[in-house]
């Protein structure tokens, strides 16, 4: 449905502003007499899809600014004037610009946010737009800012203890791919013109060594269709979420991931619940972000049986794919009347939880990779030397 700009008059016969989404003019007319609201004049709005994704760290950024810049005393607008003037990046200060624009004409920050499509994310702009409900803006910035920073410093610290697994996987595919186009090919077509008998894990690797020189590109051309066939299977529902599931049962690498899936939903849930969004909008909002589908497909049910009065606790516990710890910790702040403040404390023990397994996994998959290369390197030996040494033995015997 096509969404709306409008200016209306009260029942104080004040001017409010805002955007609506209608069927038809006349649906929107609707609308808003059921708001006690009178149209003066409103327009479809043309919503503008940048390209762009704003990273965890970016969405921190923008936050900080934003809520230092109000606690100031400066406008929404002027503020987002300077952080438009500010960013160095092209793609970011398109957005900052399209926002201060609609901001000027008195759209609200989530509105403008929310008609730039993926540029935000929509944790974000619900937060917002209950900042802005709340008068609490500033603060609700200073909230976001907080938590993208520890999604973001989570994130690298993922990245970064993968890094050298990755690296070593590469120098042992490179080494192979070395060993078995320039090495091979010379040393053991030497033997075969010295009349030297090949044995057959000799005749097999140099098989796989004329194949790659010969036929390089195949296996190229592969791995490339490989990846985007996966990805592409991914994009079908049914599929990405039997993958989803798959993750979860993965030992070692799926109990990381349920922490990692556990401390991003104790950090979002908790954001959005001490800010006074109810339980129910909170949780809705909150499922999209866990990045698991198999999880998320879990949380209707959860949310329904919340509506017909079950504790969060209880009816949490019933999700599979999430760290048993959770529920326990609701619990606890079901029972204290905390559990705001039980959500952050979950939140931040998950977090670490998330750093210390990341930690274990490096050191599993580390001398996992190690040991592939000493088994590749060895076969190639055993090949090499096999021959040499029956060389060397006819040799002897003559």
């Amino acid at each position: 449905m096509p969404r709306y700009s409008f200016q209306a008059l009260d029942l104080n016969n004040k001017r409010v502003t805002g955007v609506e989404e209608a069927k038809d003019e006349n649906d929107l007319r609707h609308i808003l007499r059921l708001k006690s609201l009178v149209p003066v004049r409103f327009s479809v709005i043309e919503e503008q899809d940048i390209g762009y994704k704003l990273k965890p760290n970016e969405c921190a950024e923008f936050s900080r600014q934003l809520a230092s810049m109000l606690s100031s005393g400066i406008t929404a607008v002027r503020a987002l004037e300077l952080i438009r003037d500010s960013q160095e990046r092209a793609a970011i200060r398109n957005i900052v610009t399209k926002l201060h624009k609609d901001v000027s004409q008195g759209m609200t920050i989530s509105e403008a946010m929310r008609l730039q499509k993926r540029a935000f994310p929509n944790l974000l702009i619900n937060m917002y737009g209950s900042g802005e409900a709340s008068g609490q803006l500033e603060l609700v910035a200073t909230k976001m800012a907080f938590h993208y920073d520890k999604e973001h410093k989570l994130n690298g610290k993922v990245k970064s203890a993968m890094m050298y697994p990755m690296i070593l996987a590469v120098i042992t595919v490179l080494v192979v791919l070395l060993i078995f186009i320039a090495i091979i090919p010379e040393f053991i077509g030497t033997l075969v013109d010295m009349g030297v008998e090949l044995p057959l894990i000799t005749r097999i690797v140099m098989g796989l060594s004329d194949f790659l020189v010969g036929y390089w590109y195949i296996p190229l051309v592969g791995v490339v269709l490989l990846v985007a066939l996966f990805t592409y299977l991914l994009t079908v529902p049914k599929i990405r979420l039997a993958f989803d599931q798959f993750k979860l049962k993965v030992p070692i690498l799926g109990k990381l991931l349920s922490i990692i899936y556990t401390a991003r939903f104790s950090r979002t849930l908790a954001s959005l619940y001490t800010s006074g969004i109810s339980m129910i909008n909170a949780l809705e909002i909150t499922v999209t972000i866990i990045g698991n589908k198999f999880i998320e497909g879990q949380f209707d049910e959860v949310i329904q049986d919340i509506r017909n009065g079950e504790p969060l606790s209880v009816s949490t516990a019933k999700v599979k794919g999430m760290n048993r710890k959770l529920p326990s910790m609701m619990l606890i702040g079901e029972e204290s009347g905390r559990l705001d403040t039980m959500l952050e404390s979950t939140a931040e023990i998950f977090d670490y939880d998330a750093e210390m397994a990341t930690g274990r996994l490096v050191q599993l998959v580390e001398p996992i990779m190690l040991i592939i290369m000493a088994v590749v390197i060895g076969v190639v030996m055993m090949s090499v030397l096999m021959p040499t040494f029956a060389m060397y033995s006819n040799a002897g015997n003559m």
